[in-house]
This record gives C-alpha cells, sequence and structure tokens, in this order.
C-alpha cells in the first residue's frame, strides 16, 4: 500500500514539483507545530519550578508602548503571568527559545530532505538558516508586542479562566509564531535547499577516473612500443 502511495507521490512530484513542495512543507511544518505544542508546556513546567522565573529577561529596547513604558523585542519580566500577558522571567523565555530550536532543528532536515530533496552542501544550507532563524525570531519577538497581551487579557482576565486561560494563550501565542515562521522559512528553503541532477553531479566524478587512466595506460604500454621502436634484441637486421 506504502509503495503504491510513494509511485503516485513520485509521479505527482515530477510533474507538480512546486505544488508538492508547499503541499508537503505544510504537512511538515503542521507536525512541527503540533510538537512545539506539546513541548511547551513540558518546558513552562519545568522552567516554573525554578528561580529563573523571578529573573527577569528584557532585552533589545526598541521604542515605547502606547502608556509610555519601554518597549522591549524580548519582554520578559521577573515574576509570573500577569493577567495581560507580561511577566514569565527568563523561565518563560528559555521554554519558548528551546522549544522553537528544537522544532526548527527537526524541521530543517525533514525539509532538506523530504520536501525539497537537496542534495547541495548541507553546511552552507544550515549556516543560512540559522541565519534567517536569528533574524525571524528577533522579528516574532517585536510582533509579540502587538498581540501578546491583548490575548492573554482575554482569556485571563476579561473570561476569567484563569490558568486555563494562561494554557490556551500559550497555544495561540505559539501557533502564531509558528504561521510567521511558515510563510517566512519556504520561500527561504526554496532557496537554499538545492536538488543538483545526478548526471551534473557525476561529471566531475566521471571525468577524474578517464583523466588518471590515461597516463596509466601509456605507462602500460611504454616497454611495448620502446620494443617496437628499437627492435626486439636478438632480431636479426635487415
Amino acid at each position: 500500500m506504502f509503495s503504491w502511495i510513494t509511485r503516485l507521490w513520485n509521479r505527482f512530484y515530477e510533474k507538480r514539483p512546486n505544488t508538492a513542495q508547499f503541499l508537503m512543507f505544510f504537512i511538515l511544518s503542521n507536525g512541527v507545530t503540533v510538537l512545539q505544542l506539546v513541548l511547551m508546556p513540558l518546558f513552562r513546567s519545568i522552567f516554573d519550578q525554578t528561580g529563573l522565573v523571578d529573573i527577569s529577561f528584557q532585552v533589545m529596547p526598541v521604542g515605547s508602548n502606547l502608556d509610555g513604558s519601554q518597549f522591549y523585542i524580548f519582554d520578559y519580566a521577573a515574576g509570573p503571568i500577569q493577567a495581560d500577558g507580561t511577566g514569565g522571567g527568563l523561565a518563560y523565555f528559555l521554554a519558548v527559545q528551546i522549544t522553537i530550536a528544537i522544532a526548527q532543528v527537526i524541521n530543517f532536515f525533514a525539509q532538506r530532505k523530504i520536501t525539497f530533496r537537496a542534495n547541495n552542501s548541507v553546511w552552507k544550507a544550515a549556516m543560512w538558516y540559522f541565519i534567517a532563524y536569528v533574524i525571524i525570531t528577533i522579528a516574532a519577538g517585536a510582533a509579540q508586542g502587538f498581540y501578546k497581551v491583548p490575548i492573554y487579557n482575554l482569556f485571563i482576565d476579561t473570561w476569567g479562566m484563569g490558568s486555563t486561560g494562561e494554557t490556551i494563550a500559550d497555544v495561540i501565542t505559539m501557533i502564531i509564531n509558528s504561521a510567521i515562521a511558515f510563510w517566512v522559512f519556504f520561500p527561504i528553503f526554496k532557496i537554499i535547499f538545492k536538488h543538483v541532477p545526478e548526471d551534473e553531479a557525476s561529471v566531475t566524478s566521471d571525468a577524474e577516473p578517464d583523466a588518471e587512466a590515461a597516463p596509466a595506460g601509456r605507462i602500460a604500454a611504454g616497454p611495448a612500443a620502446d620494443d617496437a621502436a628499437e627492435g626486439t634484441p636478438g632480431s636479426p637486421a635487415r
């Protein structure tokens, strides 16, 4: 059964590679998002039991909020999560970033191998992926300043859902981050993941043995050629 599905998919991939890549990218990205939704609460529950909650992590100040307070791209004030979504400290920051990092490492290899069937340099692709990851992380952190507070305030304070509302807000926030990464990473992957045709990749490797075989052939033919030119020892002169 699976072999039939594989053959069908391979034919579709050959006829419509761009569409096939987008569909597979969508499937794998959603799988990675589910993984993040599982890991995020797990890491939060671990770090919330440490003193990291009471360590403030507010970096990259840029401008001001509407109320005049300082705006941080990464704004995790010390203490538990408040009704307005602020707080969480270093514990919350680490829970988010470790979750995303694990998910993106898995996503990198899965998309490279399955979606784009790339066979170019993995190190060069990883370098550009890391650069894109850092830039997107900063951009997503800045974007949280616009939607994080209203979401947490809605579920925790307005609807009075308490810790359940906090968990729901965590999930929604993670989904938004994943959605941003989805639309940004696809065109990036199209650039950094390349599939070089096997015929082109083998041209160099095929040419090298031929180049080495030629001198060997001349060396092997050398003694025979010398005998023909000088005459075989002991043969009568004509």
